[in-house]
């Protein structure tokens, strides 16, 4: 797939903080409202992820199925296959969210087209730098892992898939649109499925902004070609994570000060986006070794 290596800061303006970086279908599509009213929405009057407030991410009501989140990383799912394997055989498609307002994917959000989909190595699995940077991010380190399986294939594993990821910073900004700038493109990457349909990112913990319980986006493509542009994509959603282990994360890191109190105000049920039910968003956690964490979760779509 062609990608371009242009680094291109464009013209239009942006009030969203800059990032703190270290030293430098069985669910109906129809279930979450896309942000009908982003397009003439400025900058300047955004809220979300980089505005310390809403990601102004809305959602009906018609979801069903709600999660189970005993705090320490587990989850009660029994619409999803679990292994990727094949062996599987029942499994639900993934609930379609809002890719909210700072895709940087090609589409028209926050009156801007950024594309980061179409740098030269934004296929990678480490994403705590920008492209061609050696600065990462500061946070906990984090590795997500994610399954995808196919509904119209008895939940086999989806190979050769491709899948890109991105999420804010522990003080909950997202790169590109906190510096109005394409080349600060830190936690985003695109990775290909492997034999077993499966992708691992290594990343940190995302923080917890107002307004929003702590999350990732994602989006599905059929093949690391077509992950070029937001047009191709065949799925979008959010993965969502154990609110006690989070809060445990929050309060034991001070990079996280303002987590811990967004945190508290917030819930699943107040949530926009996640208030319908978790079920087949939410990851098994866990800590390392080390002082880092990992989760995982298989998702399904019908390909």
């Amino acid at each position: 797939m062609a990608r371009f290596s242009a680094a291109i800061a464009p013209t239009t303006t942006s009030s969203s903080p800059a990032a703190t970086v270290a030293p430098p279908s069985s669910t109906p599509a129809s279930r979450r409202f896309a942000l009908n009213a982003l397009g003439s929405l400025g900058m300047a009057t955004l809220l979300g992820c980089g505005g310390g407030g809403s990601d102004s991410e809305s959602t009906d009501t018609a979801g069903s199925g709600s999660g189970t989140d005993t705090g320490t990383g587990t989850t009660t799912d029994t619409g999803t296959g679990t292994t990727g394997t094949g062996t599987t055989t029942t499994c639900s498609v993934v609930p379609e969210e809002t890719a909210g307002p700072y895709p940087a994917d090609g589409s028209n959000a926050s009156n801007n087209t950024y594309n980061v989909l179409a740098l030269s190595g934004i296929v990678r699995s480490d994403i705590r730098s920008s492209i061609g940077s050696s600065t990462q991010v500061s946070g906990v380190p984090f590795t997500i892992t994610i399954t995808l399986t196919n509904t119209n294939a008895s939940c086999a594993a989806l190979s050769g898939y491709a899948i890109y990821l991105w999420h804010c910073t522990q003080d909950g900004n997202y790169s590109v649109y906190s510096s109005n700038n394409i080349a600060d493109n830190y936690l985003r990457g695109v990775q290909a499925t492997d034999a077993n349909g499966t992708v691992t990112f290594t990343t940190i913990v995302p923080g917890c902004y107002a307004g929003r319980m702590p999350h990732m986006h994602l989006e599905v493509y059929r093949s690391l070609s077509a992950a070029s542009n937001a047009s191709n994509k065949i799925k979008t959603t959010q993965l969502a994570f154990p609110t006690a282990l989070l809060s445990t994360i929050y309060n034991a890191n001070s990079g996280y000060s303002a987590s811990v109190r967004n945190l508290a105000s917030m819930s699943f049920a107040t949530d926009n986006v996640f208030s319908d039910g978790t079920t087949l968003e939410m990851t098994t956690m866990q800590a390392n070794s080390g002082g880092g964490y990992s989760a995982h979760i298989t998702i399904s779509v019908a390909a």
